[in-house]
């Protein structure tokens, strides 16, 4: 047997997703492209054109098992077109040649920020139109191999989530999907897990300004990691960092409301209370959290980190 293919197509996207996947690194983008045959990506693909491997693809005389979609589908040809085709038409016509579609990060899981450009409503993700399942294919939609859509989310993904998800299909292994499709393997755990902050939260010592090494970024400075899906903090990025580890806020850009938000360095809050709190806990069990936390001050987390023993 041969080597499985995959074919890359962009929607409308800033490609982010396929900058991400160069920087691989477990494996890495070479070592993944050894054991599948890529018949084409846009960003790197030299010796055939998009129209050559379509043509062959659309035949079948080239066969694809794993279709990659990065970017909003529209079916619009004045916001997007490959030749004659737009993105939508193109999986309307590969939808039932593959064995695997993968949405390549949010705009093709969720739609994203294309969707908030409302002169064209048909503007969606693949199997999502945000939280709700009004993507372009339809809810109960699965490929030859029996899935959904996989979605690997992200603004951008992280390429270890989109390697690891291809690996574990290719040789077999059953990947568990969540209410979004997306895998559990990595998504059931939260951007919080592991934030190096975690402390400053637990005994709510919040930092009041960017810049600083110490103090959580939760209550003042709009940090979503509490309630945000993503290993983040648990497979770093590059191997080195996350967002709350470099001194930001996390922005919730694995779900599905990741560019409603009017601000991402604000708390929104309601008489002090945060608007949306941590995942699992009430806003009541938060206050009493809270007020306890605050009333056995933790005095080692009152200085620079520089200055304790």
């Amino acid at each position: 047997m041969g080597k499985k293919t995959l074919l890359w197509l962009q929607g409308l996207s800033c490609n982010g997703n396929s900058q991400s996947l160069l920087n691989a690194e477990n494996p890495s983008f070479y070592e993944l492209f050894s054991r599948v045959e890529l018949i084409f990506h846009p960003e790197i693909s030299y010796k055939e054109n998009i129209l050559q491997v379509l043509e062959k693809v659309l035949s079948d005389r080239k066969k694809v098992n794993f279709l990659v979609i990065e970017g909003s589908i529209t079916t619009n040809k004045r916001f997007h077109r490959i030749g004659d085709y737009t993105i939508g038409e193109l999986i309307d016509r590969l939808k039932n040649k593959v064995d695997y579609i993968i949405a390549a990060g949010n705009c093709a899981s969720f739609g994203n920020i294309p969707v908030l450009y409302r002169e064209h409503k048909d503007i969606r993700g693949l199997q999502f139109k945000f939280k709700e399942r009004k993507g372009f294919l339809p809810p109960d939609f699965k490929t030859k191999s029996g899935y959904p859509v996989i979605n690997i989310t992200g603004c951008p993904m992280h390429p270890s989530w989109f390697t690891q998800t291809l690996i574990a299909l290719l040789e077999g292994r059953k990947v568990i999907l969540d209410k979004y499709n997306r895998p559990k393997e990595f998504f059931m755990y939260l951007s919080h897990d592991g934030c190096l902050r975690n402390e400053y939260f637990e005994w709510k010592v919040e930092a009041e300004e960017f810049g600083h090494k110490e103090g959580c970024l939760f209550y003042n400075l709009g940090c979503r990691a509490p309630m945000t899906h993503a290993p983040c903090n648990k497979i770093l990025w590059n191997r080195v960092s996350s967002k709350t580890r470099a001194g930001l806020p996390c922005f919730g850009c694995t779900e599905f409301d990741f560019p409603l938000r009017e601000n991402y360095f604000e708390t929104k809050k309601n008489i002090g209370i945060p608007e949306d709190v941590p995942l699992g806990v009430s806003k009541r069990v938060y206050i009493t959290i809270t007020g306890v936390a605050k009333t056995l001050k933790n005095e080692r987390l009152s200085k620079k980190l520089e200055e304790t023993d």
